[in-house]
């Protein structure tokens, strides 16, 4: 299309919006005006800043005021290593770099400027709307490592990513958030504010993005029909809402409006977590949120699983992060966190059997049912692994130090579940056999045997032996749900936490392990892939799904990095990491 053309399509769509939205809001009270058929292609490019909002805000909350308040120091005081460590680590950090430049030069060749890169067939993906979704993910990564060159090829993919469209209908609110503008954030932040680009492009996303609160109450439609929100009748918050997607905003959009002085964003998220604090102690189990939400009647208390597990994760990472993130300036995100730990501990965290009485915690899903009775699944996730960083940066900044101790634990749990399978990699979703008493856990075969027949058995009339043989359950499982490996990075990332906290080399060799246990067993020609089953045994190839994620350079080989690097290198007291691992710089005191 001509650039004439396509300007006067430009001048259409904005035009139409316009008046549309006049009509709308001299019609609020009336029925909804009937449904707009348009010719113009969803890919025309709209100036969403100017498009009118349909519910608009009358006052902005905005950002707390005053100075950052004296936040307790995340990270270790790191000494002067020896040089045998040094080397050491130099070396990991060096076949980290390599595994990462093997799957970044295997992007560029098979996959530039689009979302993913089929590892295995060599062709690519696009379900985040050929955006460049690894692209952008990756940015900050190049940056950490010191890939100059790289990062300006990047850079100059970015300046030709159209960030007001998306070739996806749905837009998945929360993913874009966390992956695209996260990633666009970082990469300003780490790079001293040096490319403007990038916030210009932030910005671009931004308003796109923001349309989505534009419903009666002002919460977001978490899967967003970007095309008709925009051009056809009146939005509404949904009925039925994860609670991470709803909850796990408030990070992006909060720094968004720090840099640019504009209000609107830090308002959009602010009115979310409002509606978290009032409703906290609403829900079944008080202190903790069900995974699904009714955002349209902002009711919290129908659903009754609890988890800090797939749907509902990132939520409470959000809580300790965004009270860093304001410079501890405002309580409600300490007050939000407290309640939902205290919570976790009584009800979520187990210690399971294990074959060595290993004093571990695993987080599990917790169900209510309609007679109040509330019944622990003992199901560990590879999501649910990010608990163990939560737990410990929780510790340091609330001087809750008697935590430390659980985080840890739950940081071993991981780390076991790793060590515990033939690839040395934990699987999506498994089940264990909880320990009744905390403090008496001694590793029983029979209770293990009577676990799988009761847990694990499916209804099948076989003996346990037979079935441990056929599920391939090491010594402690009861049933493994989900025998994938996704590239995820939830296990390292707390692990690299820890690391910083404690400074214990003993979590340096642990990572090492996980890394080269992934590596050996994800690697192809092209980059890496995510693999159909982490029981297979050391001695068959593993089969590969021809997936590799965005997150997989985004955040797995970041963590990866990060913990052989010098700890100076996105120092934890002054960066906050979002749950897609993209530094955001905390402000600090005078």
């Amino acid at each position: 299309m001509g650039f004439l053309v396509r300007r006067f399509v430009v001048l259409c769509v904005s035009a139409i919006l316009l008046l549309l939205g006049f009509r709308q809001l001299a019609a609020r009270d009336e029925l909804p005006p009937p449904t707009l058929t348009s010719s113009i292609e969803i890919n025309s490019p709209v100036i969403w800043k100017d498009v009118p909002l349909r519910y608009p805000i009358s006052s902005m909350i905005p950002l707390p005021s005053g100075t950052p308040v004296s936040i307790p120091r995340i990270q270790h005081e790191f000494g002067v290593g020896t040089q045998h460590h040094k080397e050491k680590s130099e070396a990991r950090l060096a076949a980290v770099k390599e595994t990462f430049l093997h799957s970044w030069e295997g992007y560029k060749k098979h996959a530039w400027l689009q979302d993913e890169v089929s590892p295995v067939s060599g062709g690519y993906r696009n379900g985040f709307g050929r955006r460049g979704a690894t692209l952008v993910d990756t940015l900050d990564t190049l940056a950490i490592m010191g890939l100059d060159d790289e990062f300006h090829l990047a850079l100059s993919g970015v300046k030709k990513i159209d960030f007001s469209t998306s070739e996806e209908v749905s837009l998945n609110l929360f993913e874009t958030t966390i992956r695209y503008l996260g990633g666009l954030l970082s990469a300003y932040d780490l790079t001293n504010e040096k490319h403007h680009i990038l916030l210009k492009k932030a910005v671009e996303l931004g308003d796109m993005l923001y349309v989505a609160f534009d419903t009666p109450n002002h919460l977001p439609i978490a899967r967003w029909d970007w095309a008709k929100g925009a051009l056809d009748g009146p939005q509404q918050a949904p009925e039925q809402a994860l609670s991470a997607e709803l909850g796990s905003l408030s990070l992006e959009f909060t720094r968004l409006t720090q840099l640019t002085g504009d209000a609107k964003y830090y308002d959009a998220v602010q009115r979310i977590t409002d509606k978290f604090e009032k409703h906290q102690n609403d829900t079944t189990i008080p202190g903790l949120f069900p995974i699904i939400i009714n955002s349209h009647d902002e009711s919290f208390g129908a659903h009754r699983t609890f988890t800090f597990g797939g749907m509902s994760d990132s939520l409470y990472e959000y809580f300790p992060k965004q009270f860093m993130l304001l410079g501890g300036v405002s309580d409600q995100y300490q007050k939000l966190y407290e309640r939902a730990i205290n919570a976790a501990k009584r009800y979520l965290f187990f210690r399971p059997l294990t074959p060595t009485n290993q004093n571990i915690l695993v987080s599990g899903t917790v169900r209510k049912n309609a007679a109040d009775y509330i019944k622990l699944q003992p199901e560990g996730q590879h999501l649910s692994c990010f608990a163990g960083g939560m737990v410990g940066i929780g510790a340091k900044i609330f001087n809750r130090s008697d935590e430390l101790d659980v985080a840890r634990k739950l940081v071993d749990g991981c780390i076991w579940a790793y060590d515990s399978m033939p690839t040395g990699i934990m699987p999506e979703s498994f089940e264990l056999v909880p320990c009744k008493d905390p403090e008496d856990c001694e590793w029983s075969e029979n209770s293990w045997h009577e676990a799988v027949l009761r847990e694990g058995g499916s209804g099948r009339t076989f003996d346990a032996d037979r079935i441990i043989r056929e599920d391939a359950l090491p010594p402690g499982y009861t049933k493994i749900g989900d025998k994938r490996f996704l590239l995820r990075p939830e296990a390292i990332e707390s692990v690299f936490i820890l690391y910083r906290i404690t400074g214990d080399v003993a979590l340096q060799d642990a990572a090492w392990r996980m890394f080269e246990a992934i590596k050996n067993s994800t690697r192809t020609d092209i980059s890496n892939s995510a693999i159909a089953d982490v029981t297979c045994p050391s001695n068959q190839e593993t089969e590969k799904l021809d997936e590799c994620e965005s997150f997989w350079m985004a955040e797995t080989l970041k963590y990866f990095y990060l913990i052989f690097a010098d700890p100076g290198l996105v120092s934890l007291d002054e960066y906050v990491f979002n749950t897609e691992a993209h530094p955001l710089r905390r402000p600090q005191r005078k």
